[in-house]
């Protein structure tokens, strides 16, 4: 074999390799991006945490059996309609981050202990909640959130703390919603870090909106802002 056509042969050779390696890499990116959405006909690890999280906090009322079908929908319809998200029932990564859940790809474990999204949440209820605080008070709104985490009266997950029914009322008037202010980023982010400014609190409520007579029964902590700390 001449020269020439060994050359011809190995630059054959590797085009084909190039080829070969593009259409693999954009195979892996098409199943990545439909791995980070479900919809009807879904199964799998992940629609089971989303069923899961949604019975938890009374959007879905069906079986937790991982299998995507009409009653998942609805419930993430529900979720999705209290939330300010487009209601069309499909877990894409905007409904998986509010969720709390990181979609994954396969064979990812698709849990919402992902700090990113964590620290969205938190930042998202702290703006929510305490806007308008100082910040230490901001702090203590989050660290509230953390400790109720570790509370076995309380969800186990940032996620299940912020969702659980009537926890937070800026959850169902429309506050959650609200553009997060850039102190609460920060407030997260130090909460996240282990800054406890309420003192190892479990509650917290402004005297001059709570309606809520038990509240008052909670030993004190202390008073930042117009919120008062109590466990």
């Amino acid at each position: 074999m001449s020269m020439q056509r060994k050359k011809r042969l190995i630059y054959g050779l590797g085009l084909l390799f190039v080829i070969n390696a593009l259409i693999i890499g954009l195979f892996q990116t098409t199943q990545e991006a439909e791995a980070a959405t479900y919809r009807q006909g879904s199964s799998g690890t992940v629609v089971r945490q989303i069923q899961q999280r949604l019975k938890d906090w009374g959007y879905y009322t069906g079986s937790v059996d991982g299998i995507y079908g009409s009653k998942t929908v609805a419930g993430v319809k529900y979720f999705q309609q209290k939330h300010g998200l487009t209601a069309d029932g499909i877990c894409g990564p905007q409904t998986l981050s509010a969720i709390g859940i990181s979609g994954g790809t396969a064979g990812g474990s698709g849990v919402s202990g992902s700090r990113s999204n964590d620290l969205y949440l938190l930042s998202r209820i702290i703006s929510a909640e305490a806007r308008g605080e100082p910040y230490t008070g901001q702090v203590a709104v989050g660290a509230v959130v953390i400790n109720r985490t570790k509370h076995p009266s309380f969800p186990n997950t940032i996620s299940g703390v912020v969702y659980q029914p009537g926890a937070f009322t800026a959850i169902t008037d429309g506050q959650f919603n609200q553009p997060i202010i850039d102190s609460a980023r920060r407030a997260a982010q130090d909460a996240l870090n282990g800054m406890d400014p309420s003192g190892g609190a479990i509650y917290y409520y402004n005297p001059a909106k709570t309606t809520s007579k038990w509240i008052y029964s909670r030993p004190v902590i202390k008073t930042i802002g117009s919120h008062v700390f109590a466990r």
